[in-house]
């Protein structure tokens, strides 16, 4: 195989992708490589080892939403044109995510028994709720807000896997139009 030079960020990229496809436990160091089109020992250049890739790929994704989707909430819009424009892009992001929610897939496959996982795993959730809450509030009261937050990431992160399986993604896209009726 021929050597090339790959970022870190391209490697991380590569290796979410398959933890979402592939599972984070049947995701070899090899089959990383593979996919960046690397020999194994280059991937250790910029990670010691998977634990440290799967770690970095749960804050790559979590500053991903942070920066691009929950920040919509401190933007100057309605509290309709706000969740509009969370609901649009995390839509999109994930009906062009092949495999699903990482940040979920990994909550079922290895929180259990990583606690560092399981710690930025609770935290992207928490954030997430709390960001919709906090632009329902504008509607709602405080516990009624965080409510809606809930069941509609809850309903969210179902239809994803059921979109995963059947490709339906009127079903998924659902989700976020009842939340809409909301306000």
């Amino acid at each position: 195989m021929a050597i090339k030079k790959t970022s870190k960020e391209e490697i991380l990229n590569k290796a979410i992708s398959l933890f979402k496809t592939q599972g984070f436990y049947n995701t070899s160091m090899a089959n990383i490589a593979d996919e960046c089109g690397l020999i194994k020992g280059s991937i250790y250049h910029h990670f010691k080892n998977k634990d440290e890739i799967g770690l970095d790929a749960l804050k790559y994704i979590s500053e991903y939403f942070n920066k691009n989707i929950f920040s919509i909430k401190d933007e100057a819009l309605s509290t309709k044109e706000k969740l509009k424009k969370i609901v649009a892009k995390t839509d999109e992001y994930f009906l062009n995510s092949n495999g699903g929610c990482l940040l979920a897939n990994l909550a079922t496959e290895v929180s259990s028994q990583n606690e560092e996982y399981k710690a930025i795993i609770v935290e992207y959730f928490k954030v997430w709720e709390e960001c919709l809450a906090e632009i329902l509030e504008e509607k709602y009261s405080k516990k009624e807000a965080e409510d809606l937050a809930y069941e509609y990431i809850c309903a969210l992160q179902g239809s994803i896997i059921m979109f995963n399986l059947t490709n339906n993604k009127n079903r998924l896209l659902e989700i976020g139009k009842k939340l809409l009726t909301k306000v």
